[in-house]
């Protein structure tokens, strides 16, 4: 059975009886494949769900499981296959090659039916590492949500969550922008005018069975999960226990599919904190406590509407040559601007705890300072004078090492990048977009790592309310920011991991104005 690059399905009209029984004598007979099988209900939708163990274990310690997730909807001929992967993006980086999606939309094909356009693939974006044979694994999943279909009723509802992320870009008073990572220091805090939205909102997609009980839950947020655990273990990380919590708590064998969102400029909250562990579990709890309480409330119906369709945008790539230029200018500049110091580490913490624990007296007790005075000798006055120069001397140093960490940092993406292009021979790349609808619930995506306001920008736009994106799915461009986000190229990891021109954004959003009309 092949199946169009879009299928919509409305109200079907009835099987008789005797077609029912002549499919099911074939089905028994071994004369028709299982994908046949979709054709048995009718009426309705129909939903599957499974997950399969895709955790890398002879990688290292591992935490906690990683998985392949999966959801298949059916209505009349229409099929979508949602699949949520526990690992950091499908193909380009990490432990899935480019080869991944390919191999699991053909096997699916071949075996099932089931046309590629019909597939949709999101990461989880958590740094876990998945085994080699992933993509089996994955459909795998998928054959096991197929034979699990049963009918279905459809909910739509939205969470609430602003506990656990953060916007690491951060706006200087220079009107330039960074960004929080571990890859190198922060501006001093006198440098940071504020900083950029959040989304906490927690779009969910509910299928119940006949019988009220939960089959599946599909939630869709926007944060990276990037917390890790204690220790450095392979996780799933903060997304892996939010779907372990809301399982744990719904009906036996509920499937929770994490569906990562615009999370490209957001951090897990407090990610640089060096007074306490890291650790995914408390951020995770929460997001799943959160994302039940909305789950609970949510009212299923019968509802049997289903599309699902993606199309090819052709996207323009970004020249960094300039760019570039600049930077290596500013490197050189940098390193040409640090001078010499009296003082070393050894010397410098000392001198900067004495002085800070007391501004008048730091070198000794008060009645020697008062004894000189009287004497009108300068000997400590002088000294001290002469170690705040050391001092200062010394801080610029170090603030201009950690403005060369920025710099060097992010220089090396943007070469990366533009070598790429080069390579390429080519100045724009296609991309995927796709669009989904189950009832009420409407879903666009993505393949690039889309920064917080683009989703909001959709989400607000859209004529379906709600609306939720996705990205990070069907493939993986690396960051995707905003046209004005760009103008900071160098500046931040979104604007330099990226291979995006600036024009991209306004043909991305208006291809996805236009598809929304079409659900």
């Amino acid at each position: 059975m092949m199946i169009s690059l879009k299928q919509t399905n409305g109200l079907h009209e009835t099987r008789s009886i005797q077609s029912l029984i002549r499919l099911r004598s074939l089905v028994l007979s071994g004369l028709i494949f299982l994908s046949s099988i979709q054709t048995i209900h009718a009426e309705g939708l129909q939903a599957g769900a499974a997950k399969v163990d895709v955790t890398h274990r002879d990688a290292g310690p591992v935490n906690d499981t990683l998985y392949a997730r999966a959801l298949v909807i059916k209505s009349g001929e229409t099929v979508a296959v949602i699949v949520s992967v526990d690992a950091v993006a499908i193909g380009e980086i990490g432990p899935i090659k480019n080869d991944y999606l390919p191999s699991v939309r053909k096997q699916l094909q071949s075996k099932l039916g089931i046309a590629p356009s019909n597939v949709m693939v999101n990461a989880s974006h958590c740094h876990g590492i998945v085994v080699p044979d992933v993509a089996d694994r994955t459909v795998q999943a998928v054959t096991q949500a197929i034979e699990n279909l049963e009918p279905v009723r459809v909910g739509v509802g939205i969470g609430h969550e602003d506990r656990i992320q953060e916007n690491r870009r951060l706006k200087l008073k220079s009107g330039k922008e960074a960004d929080v990572r571990h890859a190198y220091s922060l501006p001093a805090d006198e440098e940071v005018a504020e900083v950029g939205p959040i989304d906490p909102q927690i779009g969910i997609l509910k299928l119940e069975r006949e019988d009220g009980r939960t089959l599946a839950v599909v939630y869709n947020f926007a944060c990276h999960p990037i917390q890790g655990v204690p220790g450095g273990a392979n996780t799933a990380d903060m997304t892996g226990y939010s779907s372990k919590v809301i399982e744990d708590n719904l009906s036996e064998g509920a499937i929770a599919l994490f569906v990562q969102g615009c999370g490209g400029d957001i951090n897990p909250i407090d990610y640089k904190d060096t007074d306490h562990p890291r650790h995914a579990e408390p951020l995770g709890n929460m997001l799943g406590l959160s994302t039940l309480q909305a789950v609970r409330k949510i009212e299923c119906q019968e509802d049997n509407r289903l599309t699902v369709f993606n199309e090819l945008l052709t996207l323009p790539r970004g020249d960094r040559a300039e760019r570039i230029a600049q930077l290596e200018a500013r490197q050189r500049q940098l390193v040409q601007s640090l001078g010499g110091t009296s003082l070393n580490l050894k010397t410098f913490l000392p001198l900067v705890m004495k002085y800070n624990l007391s501004d008048e007296f730091p070198s000794y007790y008060s009645h020697r300072y008062l004894h000189d005075d009287a004497l009108d000798r300068k000997t400590l006055r002088h000294l001290d004078a002469e170690n705040r120069r050391n001092i200062e001397a010394y801080i610029k140093n170090i603030h201009t090492m950690e403005e060369l960490t920025r710099v060097n940092t992010n220089l090396r993406l943007l070469n990366k990048h533009q070598a790429s292009m080069i390579a390429s021979g080519k100045r724009t790349i296609d991309v995927e977009v796709g669009a989904l609808r189950v009832g009420n619930f409407v879903l666009v995506t993505f393949p690039g790592e889309l920064t917080v306001r683009i989703g909001l920008n959709i989400k607000k736009a859209s004529p379906h309310q709600p609306t939720f994106v996705a990205g990070y799915t069907n493939g993986y461009i690396y960051y995707a920011p905003t046209a004005e986000q760009l103008m900071n190229v160098g500046g931040a990891q979104e604007d330099s991991d990226c291979i995006l021109a600036p024009e991209w954004q306004e043909i991305f959003e208006s291809k996805v104005a236009a598809m929304l009309k079409e659900l």
